[in-house]
């Protein structure tokens, strides 16, 4: 029973040496040369919608819920500073 505690114990630290290496296993390709050409570049738009079509859509969605948030908030202090009389 101790033999088979032992090999476990053994196969356990040699996973966890393979899982945690610091060696690369995969290759993966540099892209930050690229991302800076088109972050840097001078073309006269703004930061936040220069990583495209998904930027661009993230920004509205983002505006989108910050004014109906705004509208809301307006029509619940409304609501509260002038109550129905009963």
């Amino acid at each position: 029973m101790s033999g088979l505690g032992a090999r476990g114990l053994r196969a356990f630290q040699q996973l966890s040496q393979r899982t945690f290496s610091t060696a690369a296993c995969r290759r993966v390709a540099n892209k930050v040369p690229e991302k800076q050409k088109i972050f840097q570049a001078d073309n006269g738009m703004p930061i936040h919608l220069k990583g495209g079509v998904m930027d661009a859509l993230l920004y509205r969605l983002t505006m989108g819920l910050t004014v109906a948030g705004t509208v809301y908030v307006v029509y619940e202090l409304f609501t509260i500073a002038l109550p129905k009389k009963k």
